[in-house]
This record gives structure tokens, sequence and C-alpha cells, in this order.
């Protein structure tokens, strides 16, 4: 019933053995891969007063009621039971013979291969040029018993970034299908310059029919906790949260930890926006210098989507890890021309990443 996550089960520990880290696309900085009893940039800060639960605090940074948000083992958790509630998985629900979910493409595996492992028939349809959002596009790809459209913000793996106009105008177009659009905003704070909307980012929350994942994972760096949220109106999140008691839940000193890094916040999304600030920097420099590698950096983004213009794109990920370098395969996201090369670590770590990239590019070629 279950597909193999052919991607998760390929990075599943090198970027603790790699020598250059370009694949980890989570603001880590300087920490390593081992584990913390207490993650290191949560050490002696204030704990939230008593009474604050992660409900209360997701929900005052989405500007909802605690009753619109579930919390969840992480985003990819918060995704599984976002489809499976999408789909109608409850014990009530009265499902057609064949549901279907409409996939961005390219895009992150779980986000296609989850849906079909929960029995729906899975269609994509194409971002635009440059990656960008294509309203039209997936307005002509819903079908009959469409129930579910997922898309990512920033787009997963190319970096562009929606603004929220774009999704509304995709919700607008959704929900006249009567079917649910879900979007997966774990890598929407990555701005340098914040904005209106949670953690400085834009956001569907709120728009018709949207239900909206994120975590403490990516922007704050923080996967040791497995702490995810789906925020959606009271009536979807009240179906999640009973087809959510089938899997796996979080642990209470996550959930304690979690309302230590939210109550602050602030201080976390400045040393984020340093990181990505400065990564940013680093990476527009490096491919400047590079006439081999077609592509382009999203502003704000320290992930891209990245073709190599004189070499095969997986010999090129292979040639690279055997020099213990660490990029993503496009075939995982479903563009074999192309790698995703991301910056979260330290930029004293990913100067000498990418030097040593552009020095396997140099040699294969």
């Amino acid at each position: 019933m279950f597909p193999r996550l052919d991607y998760l089960e390929w990075i599943s520990g090198r970027p603790e053995v790699a020598l250059y880290d370009l694949a980890s696309s989570d603001l880590r900085g300087d920490r390593d891969h081992e584990p913390e009893v207490v993650p290191t940039p949560l050490e002696g800060l204030d704990d939230p007063p008593r009474g604050a639960t992660l409900e209360t605090q997701i929900a005052g940074e989405y500007g909802v009621e605690p009753e619109q948000v579930l919390v969840t083992a992480g985003a990819t958790m918060a995704n599984v039971v976002a489809a499976a509630t999408a789909l109608g998985l409850d014990p009530d629900a009265d499902a057609p013979a064949k549901q279907r979910v409409l996939v961005e493409d390219p895009s992150y595996e779980p986000l296609v291969e989850t849906p079909a492992a929960l029995g729906a028939e899975v269609d994509r349809f194409a971002r635009g040029d440059d990656y960008r959002l294509a309203v039209e596009r997936a307005e002509q790809a819903i079908a009959d018993h469409t129930e579910l459209v997922t898309v990512t913000n920033r787009h997963n793996p190319s970096g562009v970034l929606s603004p929220r106009e774009t999704l509304a105008d995709l919700a607008d177009v959704v929900s006249d299908a009567d079917a649910r659009l879900l979007v997966d905003e774990v890598y929407a704070p990555y701005v340098t310059e914040p904005r209106d909307g949670p953690f400085g980012g834009p956001t569907a929350v709120g728009l018709d029919d949207a239900v909206v994942t994120s975590s403490l994972t990516k922007f704050f760096g923080l996967d040791d906790l497995r702490v995810g949220w789906l925020v959606a109106d009271r009536e979807f999140v009240e179906r999640a949260r009973s087809v959510s008691m089938h899997f796996l839940g979080v642990a209470d000193t996550s959930r304690a930890l979690g309302r230590r890094a939210f109550h602050n916040a602030d201080h976390l999304a400045e040393r984020s926006r340093t990181l990505l600030a400065e990564n940013t920097e680093l990476f527009e420099a490096f491919l400047a210098d590079r006439d081999d590698l077609t592509g382009f950096l999203a502003e704000g983004s320290t992930f891209a989507f990245l073709e190599p213009e004189h070499v095969d794109a997986d010999d090129l990920a292979a040639a690279a890890w055997d020099e213990g370098v660490l990029v993503v395969p496009g075939r995982f996201f479903g563009d074999e021309d192309r790698i995703r090369v991301s910056l979260g670590r330290n930029p004293s770590e990913v100067a000498p990443a990418l030097d040593a990239l552009g020095g396997v590019l140099d040699r294969v070629q």
C-alpha cells in the first residue's frame, strides 16, 4: 500500500557524514546532527507563563482561534493528516469510487506519494516559467473528484515564493471546484526582509478552504523537536484531530521545548535571518562566477534548483558525494536534469562547501 519514499531513504544518514553539506535546507547553522536534550538555540531562554499551549501560541502567530490549530509530529505528519482528512478518511465519510489529488510539478516527493498511499489518484500540474505558481494550469488540471490541490511556498525545490494574492487566486479556483487547497509553508519565512504574515512570510491561512502546514524544523532549525502544525477552519481541524489519532503524536518534552521556542520566536528569527542574509550573499557570488550552472536563486532564498551545463545531474551528484560534497539529485523532485543546492549551515562552513562543489564541477566536465 505504501510506496517507497526514495528521497527520504537516500538522504537518511548522509548529512551526518558529509564533509560539505549542501543538501540540508533547514537553518541549523553550526549545529551538528547529534541529539541534544535541550537544542543549543533554546539553552538559557525563558519559558512562557504557565498555561501557555502550543495551540494558543501558534494561533496567535496566525491570528486564528486555537481550535483551528492541530499540532503534529512535524510538517510531514501534518501533510499526511491533511491529505487523509481531505480524502474523507474518517468513519462517517462517503467517498466516491476514486478520489483525486492534484500536486504541483516538480514537487517534494512525499506530497505526491502519500496521497497515492492513501488510495487517491494523483494528477500533476506544471509550474510556470521560472517555477512561478501557475494558477491557470492548476485550474485546467482539476478533474472530477479532485479533493485536494497541493503546493509548497516557498516552492520546494526551486525556492520561488508566491505572494498571498497568488495563493488567494488559487484558493478561489480550488474552492469553486469543491476541493481543498493544501499549502506547505515550511519555507515561507525564508525572507531576509520580514513582511506581514506569520514569521515574516506570506501565508494562505484564512483563504477559502485552505489548509496550511508548517513546523519548527526549517526556519528555526529545530528538527530535534519534531513539532509541526496544521491550520485550517474549525470543521476541518476537528476532522483532522480525529484522523490524527491514528498517527504518531508529539512527545510532551517536545511540546515543552516548542513552547519555549514560540515564546522566544523573535530572538530565534533574528538568528535565522542573519544566517539567511549571509548565505544568500555567498550563494549569489557563487552563481555569478559559474557559467556551467543554469538556474537562479530566488530573492531571499538559500536553496535553488540548478542545471549543470556539461555533465549529467545524477553523475554530478555522485561525483560530488565521492568527494564528500552532498547535493540532492533533481530526480527526487521529478527533474533528472537538475540538482538542488541548499545552504543551511554557518557561512564559515558554506563558503568552503561551495568551493568544493565548484572544484567538482571543474573536474567532471
